[in-house]
């Protein structure tokens, strides 16, 4: 017989697949279960769209769905109860007559956190919380830091040589990692709402910052240019929208273009964040230079870290910022390095 915590793994497992679609939304994952036997699953699969719990239901087969006042309905995140693009999933609970309701964690949306649980208990639904709650927490953990701290959940990401170094002192481009490496990371582009480089990155790497080796869409491109020194020859400024931070205040964008005048002080990284949140932007990788990635650091805002290790050596570049904390998780792809680090404080 399987146990809880394997049906909730495959809740995991579906909500994953709307990563990159759902935003702002949380990625979610839903299972029905009958003795035993899944009758029904589904996930969030995109924004607007009908939640878990919905294309759960409506997956149930015709000669299955009088067993859904005896199944089990498994949720990566508790069900919301309150009006939005869509109706409320409890009501959905409540209408079929699911009698239990296994959720790992909660939702820290206002008007849900706890919420759904307490309708659907008044109700006289059984639910049991706290299934593989740490995972649950990590999948939600986007949707979570953006409603509870009006900011994008934020992943630094860069990669160092074998001696710790990000580049050559010169600044000049310096490739460290291998192509396996660099399709991993487009697809964490498809999977993000918004990427940010600094003026010089964007100057001496000329990145074009989108999702050209994965599936799904490319994140908005993000860029800092203090006096607008940038030229508009750089891949940046080629018709992809691309939102430009300035002290400048006499620029107008248009098109594809959009710029946004904020100081460029000690208040820099909450700044960015804020109008991010305010474009809906749930997740924000932050790709460099080492100055940037510093001053996320210095802020102590930050969510995530991914950091590659190549087989190269350097001797002598700009060192590689160091994080305080140890890794959380590393893999090995194809002879980098992947290193995963997690705020504590965040």
């Amino acid at each position: 017989m399987k146990t809880h915590e394997a049906y909730m793994r495959r809740c995991f497992d579906l909500a994953r697949l709307g990563a990159g679609n759902v935003s702002p939304n949380p990625m979610v994952g839903a299972v029905l279960v009958h003795q035993n036997r899944i009758i029904g699953e589904g996930f969030h699969r995109r924004y607007g769209q009908a939640h878990a719990e919905v294309n759960a239901v409506n997956s149930v087969r015709a000669q299955d769905r009088h067993l859904l006042p005896e199944a089990t309905l498994y949720v990566s995140l508790e069900p919301c109860c309150i009006f939005g693009k869509t109706p409320p999933c409890t009501n959905l609970i409540l209408e079929h007559r699911i009698p239990r309701v296994v959720i790992s964690c909660l939702d820290q949306t206002p008007g849900v956190a706890g919420k759904g649980v307490e309708i659907l208990r008044t109700a006289e639904v059984e639910v049991l919380t706290g299934v593989l709650e740490a995972e649950g927490q990590r999948l939600s953990a986007i949707r979570n830091t953006f409603v509870t701290q009006q900011r994008p959940y934020v992943i630094l990401k860069f990669a160092q040589t074998k001696d710790r170094f990000i580049g050559p002192e010169d600044g000049r481009q310096y490739w460290i990692t291998n192509a396996y490496t660099k399709r991993l990371v487009h697809r964490w582009r498809s999977e993000a709402d918004a990427i940010l480089v600094g003026t010089n990155t964007a100057l001496s790497d000329d990145p074009q910052l989108t999702n050209r080796f994965y599936f799904g869409k490319s994140p908005l491109r993000v860029v800092l240019d203090k006096s607008l020194r940038l030229p508009k020859t750089l891949a940046l400024f080629d018709g992809t929208p691309t939102l430009v931070f300035t002290e400048r205040t006499d620029v107008l964008g248009g098109n594809h273009l959009e710029y946004a005048s904020i100081a460029f002080d000690q208040n820099l990284v909450p700044q960015i964040l804020a109008h991010l949140a305010e474009k809906k932007c749930t997740s924000l990788i932050v790709e460099g230079g080492a100055q940037l990635l510093q001053a996320f650091l210095n802020a102590g805002i930050w969510d995530e870290a991914r950091v590659f290790t190549g087989a190269k050596y350097l001797f002598k570049g700009i060192p590689a910022p160091i994080l305080p904390v140890a890794p959380a998780y590393s893999q090995v792809i194809a002879g980098d390095l992947l290193e995963v680090f997690f705020n504590q404080r965040s």
